[in-house]
């Protein structure tokens, strides 16, 4: 069965972004995919602004100091208490500036890939300008070179800290940074060896970063002696590490199906996705011209790939604002939401990032994503409390502190209502001229990636309501409280 241009443009714009705006609604049907798709490149071809949650008094702070020492010297309690809570409360601004972003960005494509490499560059960082600074690379190279992006990231402050490389000194060497490296970001477990990673630790001696988040060498520090690494021997320092590795096909194949597991579907293509390393090894890693490769195929399009895979919160929670234009006068709410979903912007579990797929569903989560509807319709308050995680936390029993605001009374800080105002205007427009008949057909056209087992007579008797307009509201909040709104 040949499926519709809508529902092909729908797919494209939930794995190439966060969804259809309901601005899109009345043109899904009038191009094709390849013209839709071309005209996401070129909203997302301009260099991005830089997102600042970097208030006055840490911009004084990072500009002012001149190392470590002397910011650790001088300061009081206090103000070391207070530098503390000015960092926290820059991440958590971050994250809603960013979430924001995705929401109302026409630079769909561009976002959505920075959030793809958010979750592959995994990194925790409590450094509000290093998680800025990190967060600006992956939405300024994420769409260009991949051997860019991995010499910018691997010498950004945020990961040189996060991996322990600022200890990684001649003769004592850290080995996390050089084993992540390999395992994490490009080759994958399996195709290196402990000599590997013990050598390319020696070779990343005296990478660091300074107060401001810009690249240190401290060549006192550097081991300039011979190292062996992938059967190659000589006088290597952390950027010839990384060159080497991006000579391996090893590593086009391991971020190409990584990318296809993201993009595509969960259960990668073998063939298709040995094709795509070769085509991405070949381009010199052209990150931009793998995703037309994805993007631009008919099997991208083919059945088995649309609406197979599970929302992350994130995907979800901004998808619906999308279609849902809304304004949220509680806004810390969208952290609480992102906590009891599994999915904190700038806090991933571990150094792996999110697993995604099925991990995204347990018993407690999809409850609740079933229950985002009435909660953004403010006809339930969010009372749930998230489960203790200790891998999400990192073994860090008071890390929940550094995602939302200090607040001894948990039924108070989760049982508030998000006081959204969702703006129907647009959506309405959009179905006021359809007879009733037609609205459910169309409306679960929009909102439902797969088909429903649901009986069109279940969702007409719950949406019951003489006016259209109200009929409208139901019909809609109803569908996307079935299980099968969480895919696409």
């Amino acid at each position: 069965m040949s499926l519709s241009t809508r529902l092909k443009n729908q797919h494209l714009l939930w794995r190439a972004g966060f969804g259809p705006a309901v601005e899109q609604l009345n043109e899904l049907s009038l191009y094709s995919p390849q013209q839709y798709y071309q005209a996401l490149v070129k909203a997302s071809a301009n260099e991005p602004v830089p997102l600042e949650a970097v208030d006055d008094y840490l911009k004084g702070f990072f500009q002012g100091m001149g190392d470590v020492i002397r910011m650790q010297t001088n300061l009081s309690d206090e103000e070391r208490k207070k530098f503390r809570q000015k960092n926290r409360q820059g991440v958590r601004n971050l994250n809603l500036l960013w979430f924001k972003e995705m929401v109302n960005s026409s630079a769909q494509l561009r976002e959505k890939m920075a959030l793809f490499w958010h979750g592959h560059f995994a990194c925790r960082n409590l450094n509000v300008l290093y998680q800025q600074q990190l967060l600006h690379i992956l939405r300024k190279y994420g769409l260009g070179s991949f051997r860019t992006l991995l010499h910018e990231v691997s010498k950004s402050a945020a990961m040189l800290n996060f991996l322990n490389n600022q200890q990684n000194r001649k003769d004592h060497p850290n080995e996390n940074f050089a084993r992540e490296v390999m395992e994490l970001f490009t080759l994958g477990r399996g195709h290196y060896s402990e000599n590997d990673i013990k050598e390319a630790a020696r070779a990343f001696t005296g990478w660091g970063a300074n107060l401001k988040g810009e690249f240190v060498f401290r060549k006192f520090q550097h081991d300039f002696g011979k190292k062996t690494f992938l059967n190659r021997t000589g006088n290597f320092d952390g950027e010839d590490i990384l060159n080497i590795l991006l000579e391996q096909k090893q590593t086009a194949r391991f971020i190409t199906r990584k990318i296809y597991s993201f993009f595509v579907n969960d259960n990668p293509d073998d063939e298709k996705t040995e094709w795509l390393a070769r085509r991405f090894y070949q381009s010199d890693y052209n990150i931009s011209k793998l995703m037309e490769d994805i993007f631009t195929s008919d099997w991208f399009y083919e059945s088995r790939n649309i609406g197979c895979k599970i929302k992350s919160p994130v995907e979800l929670l901004v998808g619906m604002q999308r279609l849902l234009p809304m304004k949220i006068e509680n806004e810390t709410m969208i952290l609480v939401l992102q906590r009891l979903l599994g999915q904190v912007l700038f806090f991933p579990p571990n150094v792996a990032g999110w697993p995604g797929g099925k991990n995204w569903i347990d018993s407690s989560t999809l409850l609740l994503r079933m229950r985002l509807p009435a909660i953004f319709m403010n006809e339930e308050a969010l009372n749930v409390q998230p489960k203790p995680d200790d891998d999400q936390m990192m073994g860090q029993p008071d890390a929940e502190e550094n995602i939302l605001p200090k607040n001894r009374n948990l039924t108070e800080r989760y049982g508030k209502a998000l006081k959204a105002e969702i703006r129907w205007d647009e959506f309405l427009r959009f179905y006021q001229n359809l007879p009733k008949e037609k609205l459910i057909i169309s409306i679960s056209e929009t909102l439902l990636q797969a088909k429903t087992n649901v009986p069109v007579q279940v969702i007409y008797s719950f949406s019951k309501r003489k006016d259209q307009k109200d009929f409208i509201k139901a019909a809609t909040l109803y569908m996307m409280s079935l299980p099968e709104y969480q895919l696409c």
